[in-house]
This record gives structure tokens, C-alpha cells and sequence, in this order.
């Protein structure tokens, strides 16, 4: 089963300094028809202004990943963490029980990152956080495995069966990428378009997937994110 999401008709709001597609309901965005895909309970496509940001406010018991698609993102937490990330890159924070962070645009371009959350196998991990600077040319026509659970082999890990990819497919190129039975995925094109089992993505369009393979026929240069995850019971 595949479902495309068109982003023209997802949540969104606009406080100036931030713009923001919500894939699920979130803050103004409620929809109870759109609360989560399996343990994907969030992913938001924020656009950040230069020199504004997230002022320090707490999370607790869920896994977050923020992955930079332009500019730079700057994360400081009370457990003494403070790093810059920029395209391509990843922060990873386990939230578990209790954590206070920020997360600001200090450069001079409009900062565009996607913000995922995802629900932990269990409540009262101990916070935790991470980055990771991956090689841009190793997600060029390939699938760069970021997060993996903890018993997966991604450089990133964190406390739930969910994996995480990347994608840069140049134009004509083709790719597949299998979803089993018990498994679903969540595919969101970042930049470009592609047609995927023969539906048409483009900039910033969602797809669910269930048990179902895929192959991605890339029209023009696709930037995609694909996070694979147990299916929902």
C-alpha cells in the first residue's frame, strides 16, 4: 500500500521569523486523523529565519532527530552539549526523562531542516545526545543508512526499531528499496521529483508505504528521507 501525502494540503503555519509543513498534527495543526504513522509520531519541515531559533524549552521521552536539508542549526542543552550542524547533517537527542535544548540559526542564510520524533520502545531512557557529520557524497545515488535501532549497524542509534535513510538520486537514475511484510516506511521528498511506483513526488511531498516495495524513478535531482519502521499493530 502506498499513500501519497501532497504538501499543499498539509498543516502549516507562518510566525514570521519561522515557516513550517507539518507532516502530522502538531501545535495549530490538529487533525485526529493525522496523529502518527507507527512510532513516527512527528516530522515538521521548518524553514528559520537568520539569527532566531527555538529558545531553550524541555522534551521528554521520545527520540529526536533533526536533519539539515540548507543553512546550519545550532543545538545547546543542559547536559552541556553546544554544536553546529549544516546540509546533509544530523543531531540526535533522546529526550528519556527530561531535557532542556535549544536549537538556533546563527548563520546569515535561512536555515531548512526537517525536526523528526519518534516514539520510544519504552518511557525513562536516560537523555542522550549525538551528532553525526556524514559524507554528502555517500548518499549520491545510494542509500545512506543514518539511524538504526540499537541492535542496527547506523552510526546513529537510537531506543526504538526505526531506520533512517537518505537519498541524493541523480536525474534517470533508478533505485529500490524494500519494505517487508510486518514493516512500513515514510518517505518525504525533500527536493526534486521523482515517480515511485507510479506516483509523481515533489519538493516537500510525504508518502506512506506498507509492506510494499518500491522503486524511485528520479525526474529531476531527488533529495529524499525514508525512515523504516515496524508496522503498527
Amino acid at each position: 500500500m502506498l499513500r501519497k501525502i501532497d504538501s499543499n494540503y498539509m498543516g502549516s503555519s507562518n510566525h514570521g521569523w519561522l515557516r513550517s509543513k507539518f507532516h502530522f498534527s502538531f501545535a495549530e495543526y490538529y487533525n485526529p486523523a493525522n496523529i502518527q504513522f507507527g512510532v513516527l509520531r512527528v516530522i515538521n519541515d521548518d524553514l528559520i529565519n537568520p539569527q532566531t531559533g527555538f529558545g531553550t524549552h524541555p522534551h521528554k521521552d521520545m527520540e529526536i532527530i533533526s536533519y539539515v536539508v540548507d543553512g546550519e542549526l545550532t543545538h545547546g542543552d543542559n547536559m552541556g552539549n553546544q554544536n553546529t550542524i549544516s546540509r546533509g547533517q544530523v543531531q540526535y537527542m533522546s529526550a528519556g526523562t527530561g531535557v532542556q535544548h535549544s536549537e538556533y540559526n546563527l548563520g546569515e542564510d535561512t536555515s531548512r531542516f526537517l525536526q523528526i520524533w519518534i516514539l520510544p520502545d519504552k518511557y525513562g531512557h536516560t537523555p542522550a545526545y549525538g551528532d553525526f557529520r556524514f559524507n554528502w557524497d555517500d548518499r549520491k545515488d545510494n542509500w545512506l543508512h543514518m539511524v538504526s535501532g540499537l541492535d542496527g549497524d547506523a552510526p546513529i542509534k537510537i531506543n526504538q526499531d526505526a531506520n533512517i535513510y537518505s537519498l541524493e538520486l541523480q536525474p534517470g537514475k533508478e533505485i529500490s528499496f524494500p519494505v517487508s511484510e510486518g514493516r512500513q516506511a515514510y518517505l518525504v521528498q525533500i527536493e526534486g521529483t521523482s515517480v515511485i511506483n507510479g506516483l509523481e513526488l515533489s519538493d516537500r511531498d510525504g508518502l506512506e508505504v506498507v509492506e510494499e516495495d518500491m522503486t524511485i524513478l528520479a525526474e529531476k535531482t531527488s533529495h529524499i528521507l525514508l525512515i523504516e519502521m515496524k508496522k503498527a499493530n
